[in-house]
């Protein structure tokens, strides 16, 4: 999620051109084309393995008051409390339960990711393990309930914590207790965008399957491999999910912006604070209807905010934002974007992974969503299964790392960082089941050794 919402000056919107327009200064040269990976993860007291709270000597505020103090973050500050870090073009935030995010630079090759990765975890482990708390990259809590978690003090969470019940069941559990790897990419232009949006939106549930890592809920298996992906099935269906519209003939920007306009809003803000605007029309916005705010139309800056409210398997922004994928160990981190730059960044990868899906129906793609959560790899798929679906992406994407020839101080390529996914396909053995198996068995039906096993 957004650090903050935008602030200072910004021109008004006069007309849906503006919008377009917004999301076509996003077209980036390819010899520019960056990666951008962000990555959650579950903070908790090493002692009782409770999620923490914000206040506190082992909480939120003091663990980013020391990252600030000790590693030259600068602060960001809400009503008088800090709820994000910022330094060289990354930020340290929070989610609504306390999830600890880093929301990484822009950088050219998955080595720099990776070394950006390193830097953020090391450094928040010499503070963490000063006030007793360790983290946990995982899909989903494991062991608490929803009443258990400890809100952070954000304005926009308050008014998302208001409306998700009113349309759907697990809104905020999403909030509370789920933890994602993400990477954004950019696009060269709108047939590359669009290109793009629907092989990484008809490959998401490879995605999903390959990183599912969340097989417990409130302590005990749920029947889901991945149940934050499940999660997203009855969270919000104004503002999440597969988007079939990509898929139709003529889609483009302009299409795009018509379903963020029917996305129904979350919030304005207005001089340092949220107004509620939760299920209101940007349509009405844009004709100085907005009730909570009459007679005024909204800027630039409120269309940017607003694009930060929808919550599909892909995003586009300026960028596209690759969803689909469970939070998980370090390796994970590192894989997740070398998976996706493989298949996007260079252009006989990009046709041969779309070559993999494209002619998937509607029917097909949601159902492939809707059953990956559970199954994960033994899914099925055409003739065989996701595994074998993954596969192909897998070699794939290392085929398109090689290509690019991105190459470290050793000389080694990028594609090494997918060994660990390899790992998973080949042996059709997600995280979730090695969990499931030694819940089963060393665990002895408990949760609580996965929190020391797999911290970081």
């Amino acid at each position: 999620m957004t650090v903050s919402a935008s602030t200072g000056d910004s021109p008004v919107i006069e007309s849906r051109r503006q919008l377009v327009e917004w999301f076509e200064s996003g077209c980036t040269p390819k010899k520019d084309w960056a990666i951008g990976t962000e990555h959650e993860k579950f903070a908790f007291t090493r002692n009782d393995l409770r999620p923490i709270p914000y206040e506190g000597d082992r909480g939120v505020k003091m663990l980013l008051n020391a990252l600030a103090e000790h590693y030259d973050w600068e602060p960001i500050i809400e009503n008088g409390n800090v709820i994000a870090l910022t330094k060289d073009k990354c930020s340290v935030s929070l989610e609504p339960g306390g999830q600890i995010e880093l929301s990484g630079a822009p950088l050219k090759n998955i080595h720099q990711t990776c070394g950006e990765v390193h830097t953020h975890l090391h450094e928040v482990r010499e503070i963490c393990d000063g006030l007793g708390i360790d983290m946990l990259g995982v899909g989903h809590n494991p062991k608490w309930k929803r009443e258990d978690i400890p809100w952070m003090p954000k304005g926009r969470y308050e008014i998302m914590k208001n409306y998700m019940p009113k349309v759907g069941s697990l809104g905020l559990d999403m909030m509370l207790r789920t933890s994602t790897i993400q990477v954004n990419l950019d696009f060269s232009s709108e047939a590359d965008m669009v290109k793009k949006f629907r092989t990484s939106l008809a490959l998401q549930p490879v995605a999903t399957a390959l990183f599912a890592a969340s097989p417990f809920v409130d302590g005990k298996p749920s029947g889901f491999l991945s149940a934050r992906s499940n999660v997203w099935t009855d969270t919000d269906p104004d503002r999440c999910g597969m988007l079939p519209f990509v898929f139709e003939d003529g889609f483009g920007f302009e299409r795009y912006v018509d379903y963020m306009l029917d996305v129904p809003m979350y919030f304005v803000y207005r001089d340092g604070k949220y107004i509620d605007a939760a299920g209101k029309s940007f349509r009405d916005f844009m004709d100085g209807k907005l009730d909570v705010l009459p007679g005024e139309r909204p800027t630039m800056n409120d269309w940017s905010d607003h694009m930060t409210t929808a919550f599909p398997e892909v995003r586009l922004k300026k960028f596209l934002e690759m969803r689909g994928a469970d939070g998980g160990p370090w390796k994970r981190i590192c894989a997740l974007p070398a998976l996706w730059v493989g298949l996007l960044y260079d252009d006989a990868a990009l046709d041969a992974a779309w070559d993999l899906v494209k002619d998937l129906s509607v029917a097909e793609r949601e159902a492939l969503r809707n059953d990956v959560p559970r199954t994960a790899l033994a899914t099925p798929f055409k003739n065989g299964t996701v595994q074998d679906l993954s596969k192909d992406v897998l070699a794939i994407s290392r085929e398109g790392l090689k290509n690019r020839g991105r190459m470290d101080g050793y000389g080694d390529d990028e594609s090494h960082f997918l060994d660990s996914l390899d790992d998973v396909a080949q042996s059709g053995v997600t995280l979730a089941e090695e969990f499931l198996d030694k819940y089963e068995t060393e665990w002895n039906g408990s949760v609580d050794p996965l929190f020391k096993e797999y911290a970081y």
